[in-house]
């Protein structure tokens, strides 16, 4: 009955989904009005997927951040960790108590994206950055490609139990996919400030996802009042 919910639920934010991902690419494409810095941001992107297809994988270092997410996930929870395991292609880790954000964070946090601005944050109280945000940038590119590309190959290659333990598939899918196009719009807005208006465009999905559920509203009861 839970899953059942939570598929609804799913479905019910499909226009949602549709909407952010329409808004996310025109704050993507409006990057270019800082072509410096969008260059180095898809330079990082385009050798990080150099390495991976042609060189290496990094298969381990995903399943490393893959599972510290779930325990960080699950801490921040109040669960407690009793066990983490790491190898070449898979891993695990043993908690308490599990939830869907718990199962599901790996797929929408760029851990190693937020590690890095973490550590360039860090780094500015002790030294001005400024000349250097260029390679912060790209950067943030290849980690970023990192994450995606690592979901993408995990999520495709696998039947992962994470999401069933999540929900379901559908509930999965919508969550994974709808959380990570809101970080690549706040990822947008941190790289890129000045080309990125992020309140415009929530207020666009939260316009559009009003108007979408009027009109099919308006539709069930006029179709109903005449069946009448």
């Amino acid at each position: 009955m839970k899953n059942a919910l939570k598929t609804l639920l799913a479905v019910l934010l499909l226009p949602t989904l549709f909407l952010a991902a329409a808004q996310t690419a025109r704050l993507l494409y409006g990057t270019l009005g800082n072509i410096k810095m969008f260059a180095c941001f898809a330079g990082g992107a385009a050798v990080y997927g150099a390495i991976h297809f042609w060189v290496y994988d990094f298969s381990r270092v995903y399943v490393l951040g893959h599972e510290l997410t779930h325990a960080v996930a699950a801490l921040l929870c109040g669960y407690r960790i009793k066990d983490i395991s790491v190898r070449q292609d898979s891993g695990y880790v043993k908690m308490t108590q599990c939830n869907a954000f718990v199962a599901l964070a790996p797929y929408f946090i760029p851990a190693y994206t937020v590690a890095l601005g973490f550590l360039y944050c860090a780094l500015t109280w002790v030294a001005d950055l400024t000349p250097y945000r260029w390679a912060f940038v790209a950067l943030a590119g290849f980690c970023t490609a990192f994450h995606f590309v690592q979901t993408f190959k995990t999520l495709f290659e696998a039947d992962q139990p994470d999401l069933k333990m999540a929900g379901g598939k559908v509930f999965s899918a919508v969550s994974i996919t709808f959380v990570n196009l809101m970080i690549l719009a706040v990822l947008c807005k941190v790289l890129f400030p000045q080309q990125t208006n992020l309140s415009d465009a929530a207020l666009r999905v939260a316009t559009g996802t009003y108007q979408t559920w009027r009109i099919f509203v308006n539709y069930i009861i006029e179709r109903i009042y005449n069946a009448l």
